[in-house]
């Protein structure tokens, strides 16, 4: 079997009718460099970046088997959504702020996690903000949601959207300047404040 030039869709149908295996390591071997990317520019700890990807992937295999993959088509911003919605657990679980010391007496207050690049309270507005984008995405009609999708989620190059949806370059460059547009006027009819 030539998995390597089954699309997405196909594997993942495959996967699911007959459970091969070899489906899932095709998927995780055209995605595995941008899944973890994305996981690290956010965690910014490789340690933990790659417990967070495999715990994705147990994810993705899990709710492949249960049935819960809808989103036909869009397989890669299916996963990037998996991943960041463990990123957002992890920093959920471990929201309380801990004091570190670099001696054995008091602990130095600036050694706070506050001190550091992000701290508790910077997460949980950054997570906020990303959960309101993502449902103003959701809003957008089909061809312009999956767009913004695979570029900002999936971090995929107009050339990889365009052979992933069949489109031309040009034709997806011109859902995103009106996905774009979209998101805009939204935000402005709303009066949302999306920053920190």
């Amino acid at each position: 079997m030539d998995y390597k030039n089954m699309k997405d869709q196909e594997l993942v149908d495959m996967f699911i009718l007959t459970g091969d295996n070899d489906c899932i390591k095709e998927l995780v071997e055209r995605y595995k460099s941008k899944i973890y990317t994305y996981i690290l520019l956010n965690v910014k700890d490789s340690e933990l970046a790659g417990d967070i990807f495999q715990e994705t992937f147990i994810k993705v295999i899990k709710s492949l088997k249960k049935g819960r993959y809808m989103e036909k088509g869009i397989f890669m911003s299916w996963v990037v959504r998996i991943a960041h919605n463990l990123i957002v657990d992890h920093y959920r679980k471990d929201r309380h702020m801990k004091l570190t010391s670099t001696d054995q007496t008091d602990a130095d207050i600036f050694n706070s996690k506050k001190f550091a690049d992000k701290n508790v309270e910077d997460i949980m507005v950054q997570s906020r903000i990303e959960f309101e984008v993502r449902q103003l995405i959701n809003e957008l009609p089909k061809d312009q949601k999956e767009v913004i999708l695979l570029r900002h989620y999936g971090e995929m190059s107009f050339k990889e959207i365009a052979d992933q949806t069949g489109v031309s370059i040009n034709t997806a460059l011109g859902r995103m300047r009106y996905a774009l547009i979209n998101l805009r006027k939204m935000i402005e009819d709303r009066n949302l404040r999306l920053y920190a």
